[in-house]
């Protein structure tokens, strides 16, 4: 099939995707204006939206997979239109139709949860191997809640200090809760921004009947992505939980003195707003009071925060895929960092997690600023 084609294989995805949603577009060019993107290399969001009206894209583009799915583009838009649906459209007719190229990077990673539930490819059954020196019990139905762990905050070695964090904490406010292990997989939420809308769907399906096989009503997440996912895409699924990020949680167990912090921070710190968490979510508030009520802690804004916050790079399936150096999100946030004085960036997501991980060491940055996330900070002082 020509690399630039008609839309007719994918107008049925597109229509199922976001109906026709690209028309209500008028091309005023505040979506290309609002892309991060756009400081660091040209990505004509307006172009490709123009192209979609037309029914006439270039799937080989390198433009197909370029979109982090921010939402800043959606949130700015005067006309409401859904650019994130519109991409995730676009990708899943290149994905699953076959019609044009897809980095290799995405494909190994697809095939990776396809075959095991998690993006790095580790067996199931090391899914609950993190806890196992932390006495964790194994979630039955009359549990308080379900923790459910990110896949990198379980396989990932520099990662799993957050999980371990997050069960420190969870016992020092004597919360009843338990993990599930090799019967669940990856929440789903990049793959499906990557395009692969049936993986997802197959994901989605073996979590809701895990949980609910298990008695589930109240699941506990640190990742946005699977926040956002369970809250907000799961019902659709018939996956109807109540559905908790750890910055909301530890807000509600210090109201309900269930938590007490006992020790002083004495550092200055920022935190970045994670797009799912933010954008997406519309949380901005219950990180910073949460940091906030840590004793002796200074915190302070960078000059981008809140909705008008820039991503990490990191979201729909760009974790996955590499990114050239003097083309990465994570660099220029350390940099705005830095420029407010912060010894600590702190972070709610471990897409950010990994993303300034990796912007601190090539940046040689390690001496001047920590990237912590917030269930470490909390560790310190409780």
């Amino acid at each position: 099939m020509s690399a630039i084609a008609p839309l007719k294989e994918a107008a049925d995805i597109i229509k199922e995707e976001g109906g026709e949603i690209a028309k209500l577009c008028y091309q005023c060019g505040t979506c290309t204006a609002v892309c991060p993107w756009n400081r660091l290399k040209s990505f004509p969001v307006r172009k490709l939206m123009h192209q979609t009206q037309l029914g006439l894209v270039d799937f080989e583009a390198e433009d197909m997979w370029t979109c982090v799915a921010c939402n800043n583009c959606v949130d700015k838009c005067p006309r409401g239109v859904e650019l994130i649906d519109i991409m995730r459209a676009l990708r899943r007719a290149i994905v699953e139709l076959g019609i044009g190229g897809i980095p290799d990077s995405l494909r190994i990673t697809s095939k990776n949860i396809a075959g095991t539930g998690n993006p790095l490819g580790e067996p199931r059954e090391k899914r609950a191997d993190w806890a196992k020196d932390l006495d964790v019990k194994t979630y039955t139905e009359g549990t308080e809640v379900l923790y459910f762990p990110c896949c990198y905050q379980i396989y990932d070695p520099s990662l799993q200090r957050v999980a371990r964090a997050t069960v420190n904490i969870l016992k020092k406010a004597d919360v009843d809760f338990g993990i599930l292990g090799a019967e669940l997989s990856c929440c789903g939420e990049s793959i499906r921004k990557a395009g692969s809308e049936s993986l997802f769907q197959s994901l989605a399906q073996n979590n809701i009947k895990a949980f609910t096989e298990a008695g589930v009503k109240k699941i506990l997440v640190t990742s946005p992505h699977c926040y956002h996912t369970f809250k907000q895409e799961y019902p659709e699924l018939g996956g109807n939980f109540e559905v908790v990020h750890l910055s909301q949680y530890l807000n509600e167990l210090i109201e309900k003195g269930r938590l007490k912090f006992t020790k002083e921070l004495k550092k200055r710190v920022t935190y970045h707003d994670s797009c799912c968490l933010g954008r997406y979510m519309g949380i901005y508030d219950a990180p910073r009071q949460n940091l906030e009520s840590i004793s002796g802690l200074e915190l302070v804004e960078m000059r981008e925060y809140r909705e008008n916050a820039l991503c990490c790079g990191g979201c729909a399936g760009r974790i996955w895929m590499e990114t050239k150096k003097g083309e990465r999100f994570s660099d220029l946030r350390i940099e705005q960092a830095l420029e407010v004085g912060a010894e600590v960036l702190a972070v709610a997501c471990p897409y950010c997690m990994l993303n300034f991980d990796d912007s601190v060491l090539t940046m040689e940055k390690g001496d001047t600023i920590e990237i912590k996330d917030i269930a470490e900070l909390v560790q310190e002082v409780i």
